[in-house]
């Protein structure tokens, strides 16, 4: 029969056999194309084709192929060049040397051991991917056993002998899929990116600070400010983020744990992966990959999940509240400093189209949506102690603002000034519990002042 003559269906089955080795040669990559549906170029294909035969032949590790991922994303990254300007790189150079002096006037927070760096897209996708593959592998994982045991099941009579004893290809071929998703959602959040700290996570290496020019440039375009009044503001910005962590060593772990707290309860919706199985049509490959890409196999949030979000959120706002800050302190001589200011709050608080493509992909969206609030607890602070005492409340993660500190900066406040004043704060029930635990008294049992043991989280007692 001529290849003309085939059935979508024939087609399908065919490159099934191939994959499995049954063919006599190479995949042609047109072909692969039918069935994928991934938008891109045929070397890019022919990469996935020679993962999965070599995944059929014994040849890959069963799990995420990463690399793939990391290709993909470098392949887009690198489209519209390569290079930064020994201009660009001068400039930017120029702008973190004086943003260094002026964010050592706004914070007691010493600076970074290595200098900032002036990152290709490319750059900054090898320097970042280790983090982003932490925090969607437990998705990924997800997704793989779930298109696994859905694929198998709803798989025609007269394929089950391919499929029978296949399931750690079949997860190969789950993976390879995810891990293509997540490869164009990186490589094109490079072109999204103006520095390491542009998302609010610490996805730059510990202790370093970045700006893609490519990137910054486009950022710039509309907002009618002087280039280098940008460049400082930006450069004081991704200085304050990376310093932040690089002080507080314990916040970057604190964060990550956080989010792949999160990601860890992200399951398959597998009612919806089981009616995409059952009705999947080889001339329509592109129904998989939209269902990637809109988050349609993520289920809704549960309870627990939410909560979870919730604190994310929280955390990422008094993180990026306090790079605010001291942010607006140290840019102060700048005449544009408020406007590029609230260019940035808005930029981050809508984000662009990779980022959203990351939220559907992973079930996350990566928003300090209570900035504001933050950022006024955190003038109040300064406000009130100064620099020294507001830059100590991230010494240790037992004296960083939580929830209830945005929702009353006042009481936060009142607590600073009184610590400040070498007054001790008036012991509450928790201390009196505590005391008495101390000195060997007999705690209550029970039954007896039940009502009165319910303090609320250890973060409503921690010490200021």
């Amino acid at each position: 029969m001529a290849d003309e003559d085939r059935s979508p269906e024939e087609e399908f089955q065919e490159l099934i056999r191939q994959l499995f080795g049954g063919g006599s040669g190479e995949l042609d990559p047109e072909q692969l194309s039918a069935l994928s549906g991934m938008n891109i170029d045929p070397a890019m294909l022919q990469n996935v084709m020679q993962h999965l035969q070599g995944a059929f032949a014994g040849g890959a590790d069963e799990g995420i192929s990463w690399e793939m991922a990391q290709r993909q994303a470098l392949h887009i990254a690198n489209q519209d060049g390569l290079g930064v300007t020994s201009g660009q790189r001068t400039d930017l150079d120029q702008a973190f040397a004086l943003a260094t002096l002026w964010l050592s006037e706004a914070t007691t927070i010493s600076e970074l051991a290595e200098p900032p760096r002036t990152l290709t897209r490319g750059g900054w996708v090898e320097a970042t991917l280790p983090v982003w593959q932490q925090l969607a592998e437990p998705v990924a994982t997800s997704i793989a056993d779930a298109l696994t045991a859905a694929l198998s099941e709803q798989a025609p009579e007269d394929m089950q002998g391919l499929v029978q004893g296949a399931g750690r290809l079949m997860r190969t071929v789950g993976g390879s899929l995810f891990a293509s998703q997540l490869g164009q959602v990186v490589g094109n959040l490079s072109k999204e990116v103006v520095s390491g700290g542009d998302v609010g996570i610490p996805i730059m290496p510990d202790g370093q600070a970045a700006i893609l020019p490519q990137n910054f440039a486009d950022f710039g375009r509309d907002l009618e400010v002087p280039e280098d009044q940008l460049a400082l503001y930006v450069a004081t910005r991704e200085l304050a983020h990376a310093r932040l962590f690089r002080h507080a060593r314990w916040l970057r772990l604190h964060v990550i744990s956080q989010v792949t707290d999160f990601a860890r309860g992200v399951h398959v919706d597998t009612d919806a992966l089981e009616d995409l199985a059952s009705r999947f049509d080889p001339s329509e490959p592109e129904e998989l990959r939209r269902a990637l890409e809109s988050g349609a196999l993520l289920p809704a949030r549960s309870e627990a999940q939410n909560a979870a979000l919730a604190r994310l959120e929280n955390l990422l706002a008094t993180i990026e509240g306090w790079v605010e800050v001291v942010t607006e302190q140290a840019t102060s001589r700048l005449p544009s400093a408020d406007r590029i200011a609230e260019a940035v709050r808005r930029r981050r608080a809508v984000g662009g189209p990779a980022e959203r493509a990351l939220g559907s992909l992973v079930g996350l969206e990566l928003r300090p949506r209570r900035m504001r609030e933050a950022a006024a607890m955190w003038r109040a602070v300064t406000d009130a102690v100064g620099p020294a005492a507001r830059d100590a409340l991230w010494d240790y993660p037992d004296l960083m603002p939580g929830a209830e500190d945005i929702d009353d900066p006042a009481a936060l406040v009142a607590r600073l000034e009184a610590r400040a004043r070498g007054e001790e704060p008036a012991p509450d029930e928790f201390d009196d519990a505590l005391a008495k635990l101390l000195a060997g008294e007999t705690p209550p049992s029970s039954g007896e002042d039940a009502d009165d043991d319910e303090t609320g989280s250890p973060d409503d007692h921690r010490p200021v």
